[in-house]
């Protein structure tokens, strides 16, 4: 038996308050960030042909598609705060929910949102020079490892203290915070394909220019290193399902946005990769690592780079919101199942937020970006990430057999054959991970195992407090 409300200390609960366009919004801000201005150069480094570098930006939005209408179906299931960590819960057991939740706090979802503090903290500094990581405040090495904190650092660290305060104050506000920087990445890259094609200079022969043999000259291997960039491109649409229990109408809205935001990310990566290679030929636009600056230079002016720097630390800005907004809430839920800190499931009396959650993985992100470690706890949490995603979606088949009387308001489109399709690709990535970084992939696997000895612990307290129940600690 769960503890009752009050022995928890719960004043308040999450209320509903995300609209359909709240919700596709997320969907856009948590999946849209600094990736977009990286990885077509990544895409075309091992797949030259333009034509088909863009096709394989549609097949990857099409694979995405799949996992998200097999989310949708498991989210007007479950429309509460969570997401995953409740699909995953219901359908494979706490244990398993719980490994999901502790390694996402300890390096998955913390260790994106101090990435992407810092990118933002990187453009802004090359927008304002006076706010740069050039500019370093204290240095030193112990035990040979080197250490120092520079000004971009604490405009990582601040951009993350105001969205924390953003979303503690309300979620409508955080979600207004999000709308408008989506809206703005969406009016400018709109902006810049209309003006680029009409007034800048560019060429469309350059979408018809490759390498001399054409499709023949593209390997099996390269087309699998360009689709793990792409599919990491589209990452992040699944934070909508982490707030579900605060959109309103969930069973029609949740699934509506999901699709609707994942069709309009794909469209906007396509116009994105549009411009860029009306701009630049594949050849030379595969050679960028600044390829925004390098673009626009070329289709406008040399005048537009600090403007565009300071567009891409709004776009990284938005998405940072996202991450806070939906990772307080996979906690949030954890503790309501008793398997972590329990004051993490006190809501604001009057905001009506997770205010505990947010305060948490605030300081443990401030911890990670000023140990300068998020990087390499990320890319530890790849492997088990990926592996998520297959459990997430197989989800979909062991509750239709162990659930199949729960209402479900969306049946996920192309069942059985759809969510096979995604499950045999997406675990043909979990594979490749395993074998192109066995270190990493181990290392996550280490650090959920880790969290066991705190599992148990937690278990344990929670049976005190409900000394009636019965069962193992699973």
């Amino acid at each position: 038996m769960r503890a009752d409300a009050s022995e928890r200390g719960e004043g308040a609960k999450l209320v509903r308050q995300l609209t359909l366009f709240d919700s596709v919004m997320v969907v856009v801000s948590g999946t849209i960030g600094a990736s977009i201005f990286i990885t077509p150069a990544d895409v075309l480094r091992v797949v030259p042909d333009p034509r088909f570098a863009l096709m394989l930006w549609i097949v990857a939005g099409g694979i995405t598609l799949m996992a998200g209408l097999a989310c949708a179906e498991l989210g007007g299931m479950f429309p509460e705060a969570g997401g995953q960590y409740v699909f995953i819960r219901e359908a494979y057991g706490r244990f398993a929910a719980f490994l999901y939740g502790w390694v996402l706090f300890t390096a998955g979802n913390s260790g994106a949102l101090a990435a992407m503090a810092i990118a933002f903290a990187l453009f802004f500094g090359r927008a304002f020079p006076l706010f740069s990581t050039d500019h370093v405040i204290v240095a030193y090495s112990v035990f040979g490892v080197h250490w120092e904190l520079n000004r971009g650092s604490l405009v990582a660290v601040v951009s993350v203290i105001v969205l924390t305060a953003v979303n503690i104050r309300s979620v409508k506000m955080a979600a207004l915070l999000q709308n408008f920087t989506a809206l703005a990445f969406l009016s400018a890259v709109v902006g810049i394909v209309a003006l680029g094609f009409l007034f800048g200079h560019g060429s469309w022969s350059h979408f018809t220019a490759g390498p001399q043999s054409g499709i023949a000259s593209i390997s099996i291997k390269g087309v699998g290193i360009a689709m793990i960039a792409l599919l990491w491109s589209y990452d992040g649409w699944e934070y909508l399902s982490w707030v579900a229990g605060e959109i309103k109408n969930p069973g029609r809205n949740l699934p509506l946005a999901l699709f609707l935001g994942i069709v309009l990310i794909v469209i906007t990566y396509l116009l994105a990769n549009a411009v860029f290679l009306y701009a630049l030929p594949p050849a030379q636009l595969a050679a960028q690592t600044a390829l925004t600056d390098v673009a626009m230079t070329a289709l406008f002016s040399q005048h537009v780079g600090r403007w565009v720097s300071l567009f891409i630390a709004l776009i990284s800005f938005g998405a940072a919101s996202v991450v806070v907004l939906g990772g307080a809430r996979i906690y949030y839920s954890m503790a309501r199942d008793g398997v972590f800190f329990q004051g993490m499931t006190r809501v604001h009396p009057r905001w009506k937020t997770p205010a505990t959650s947010l305060l948490t993985q605030c300081v443990w992100v401030i911890v990670l970006i000023l140990s300068g470690r998020y990087e390499q706890l990320y890319t530890c949490f790849v492997f088990m990430m990926t592996l998520t995603y297959v459990l997430t979606v197989g989800a979909v088949f062991v509750l239709r057999w162990t659930q199949p009387d729960r209402p479900r308001p969306y049946r996920c489109t192309g069942y059985p054959w759809l969510p096979i399709a995604y499950m045999l690709v997406a675990f043909g990535f979990v594979l490749s991970t395993l074998l192109a970084r066995p270190g990493e992939s181990l290392a996550g696997l280490g650090l959920a195992l880790l969290g066991v000895p705190l599992y148990v612990h937690w278990r344990r307290q929670e049976r005190r407090r409900a000394p009636d129940s019965a069962g193992s600690l699973p």
